[in-house]
């Protein structure tokens, strides 16, 4: 039998005081990647990339206030 490895699913939210990996500003976006880890942006970055993070993201979380560009580009993908 072949098992196969699921990554666990995240619903942690950025936190006040997080930053961006890019840039350095503050985190409104954090994405779980298909091959493991993790990957935290400002919304701009976030929005900058969304088209190539869509395709690798087995779950996101983004601020409250924060619209990101590629939840309707996953859903558009469904």
């Amino acid at each position: 039998m072949t098992s196969t490895l699921t990554p666990p699913k995240t619903s942690d939210r950025p936190v006040a005081g997080e930053r961006c990996d890019r840039c350095g500003a503050a985190a409104k976006l954090r994405v779980l990647l298909a091959e493991g880890g993790d990957l935290v942006f400002c919304g701009h970055h976030a929005n900058a990339y969304a088209d190539k993070l869509v395709p690798i993201v087995v779950d996101f979380s983004v601020e409250p206030e924060f619209e990101w560009r590629g939840k309707d580009l996953m859903a558009s993908e469904n």
